[in-house]
């Protein structure tokens, strides 16, 4: 069943899959895979084999069931790109998604290549949010191959941000997600590189968000920017959370 999120830039998760593997920097202290752990220690069933690469094909049928329209957050706990995840089994995903228009599912990737290869063989209605990971500049060709599809809004997550980001283009991008690394062995975010995201944003007149600081205590680092929050999110959505 989906789970309301703490994530603040969404509303809830719905993870037909579960687990992943580390494929770059950003994968390192992959707070879902100590979540996967804890879990299997509550003797949760769809994480009996940890952070193995699992497909829930019950948890198709739970977004028919919610009546109330929603942002969804697609599988928080896996990457539904990842090349164990048959491309019969992401299309059974995206009908369910195609079928339950009411909600927004925002489906992110670090496997941008995979992304191009299938993305012909789907049906990219316009709830379906697709979005990429970059966490320092030796990954900003993910944007490429995120431009490439068909989906109608196109997000970037640069979280945890590693590094700066002099190379990204925004090209064709609807949306960026910032935000440093929390947790056991975080590692630090520089101020000038999110400000340098932020004015790229402006100059291409891209939504910016500005998720957390992070660190080992992420809730007292906060998430102000210069003083105030930075929440903006595209017009569909802003009208969807009435955060206009």
């Amino acid at each position: 069943m989906a789970t309301q999120s703490s994530i603040e830039w969404t509303e809830s998760t719905w993870n037909p899959v579960s687990g992943c593997t580390k494929i770059s920097a950003g994968c390192l202290n992959c707070y879902a895979e100590r979540m996967a752990k804890r879990l299997k220690a509550m003797g949760q069933k769809r994480y009996k084999d940890g952070f193995k690469v699992s497909l829930h094909p019950e948890a198709l049928q739970e977004p028919y069931k919610w009546r109330a329209p929603r942002v969804v957050f697609v599988n928080s706990m896996s990457d539904l790109f990842h090349e164990k995840i048959p491309v019969s089994f992401i299309q059974d995903v995206f009908k369910v998604m195609n079928e339950n228009k009411r909600h927004t599912f925002q489906v992110l990737t670090k496997r941008a290549d995979r992304l191009r290869e299938v993305a012909s063989q789907l049906e990219w209605s316009e709830n379906i949010w697709m979005g990429v990971t970059i966490e320092n500049n030796d990954y900003v060709h993910r944007a490429d191959d995120l431009r490439y599809i068909d989906a109608v809004t196109k997000f970037l997550s640069l979280e945890p941000l590693l590094g700066p980001l002099p190379d990204l283009d925004l090209t064709g991008i609807d949306w960026a997600i910032v935000g440093g690394e929390s947790g056991p062995g975080s590692r630090p975010i520089e101020e000038e590189w999110v400000l340098q995201i932020r004015e790229n944003c402006q100059v291409h007149d891209v939504p910016f968000f500005f998720k957390q600081w992070g660190g080992k205590n992420k809730k007292k680092a906060g998430r102000l920017l210069e003083g105030k929050t930075w929440d903006n999110y595209p017009i569909a959505l802003e009208d969807r959370l009435q955060l206009a």
